[in-house]
């Protein structure tokens, strides 16, 4: 069995308002991105018709630029997926929004994300929801991801393999996968609560966006959008 590495992000906060997960990030006066982060959302993604306000929101507040390698940060509100190294990519700003917004993350949920990769996702996540887990296989990557989400009170980052999910803490209402698997991991939807929802990329030479959703008579799946996601891993022991 893989050992697993926990990195506290920052003190979680399990207690009082929802507003009180919130992220502590400050945006530095004379932050020079901050109009490219409002033309991204509006040129990329409400054009396509991503309409949700409090996603919106998140994305014009998370700094991109902080969760791509320095040399790329010139390009990290381009319309593209970048590089993050170890043969994984950080999603086009789009993709992150369609994910989120189907999602429907509500104010008090617990999310698990499979595939942390540089961190933005689950600092997306985190202006969302109550609490974050996040999973990644490549662990200089969930070192790297864990010290960028400092700010956030309310993610915590596990260096592991995520086919299996976080079983301590489940179950959780929403789950996001950020890597494509051949097939809907079982593990994932028995940590699924009843009600909840996951949003997954599915496939292999052909990849669709696909929306589960756990109902009283049984599991339906829904497909959204064609997409291109790097390969769902496993580690050796799984």
């Amino acid at each position: 069995m893989q050992r697993a590495w926990i990195f506290p992000v920052v003190l979680v906060l399990w207690a009082g308002s929802p507003a009180a997960s919130r992220p502590v990030f400050q945006t530095v006066a004379g932050d020079s991105y901050a109009s490219q982060r409002a033309a991204m959302v509006a040129e990329q993604i409400q054009r396509r018709g991503v309409m949700d306000a409090r996603v919106l929101e998140a994305m014009r507040a998370v700094p991109r630029h902080l969760f791509v390698p320095e040399a790329l940060r010139n390009a990290a509100y381009e319309d593209r997926p970048l590089s993050i190294g170890h043969g994984q990519t950080i999603s086009q700003p789009y993709i992150v929004a369609h994910m989120t917004e189907a999602l429907e993350v509500r104010p008090a949920d617990r999310v698990l994300e499979i595939g942390t990769g540089s961190g933005y996702q689950a600092a997306v996540l985190a202006r969302l929801a109550r609490e974050v887990y996040t999973i990644e296989i490549v662990p200089e990557l969930a070192k790297q991801a864990a010290v960028r989400l400092q700010p956030y009170r309310n993610v915590q980052v596990r260096a592991g393999d995520g086919y299996a999910g976080w079983p301590e803490r489940a179950p959780f209402h929403r789950i996001m996968v950020t890597a494509a698997p051949e097939r809907i991991p079982q593990p994932l939807i028995d940590q699924l609560a009843p009600g909840g929802r996951m949003v997954i990329p599915v496939g292999t030479a052909e990849q669709w966006m696909t929306v589960l959703e756990k109902t009283s008579s049984g599991v339906v799946e829904r497909r959204t959008i064609p997409v291109r996601f790097v390969p769902f891993t496993r580690s050796r022991a799984g």
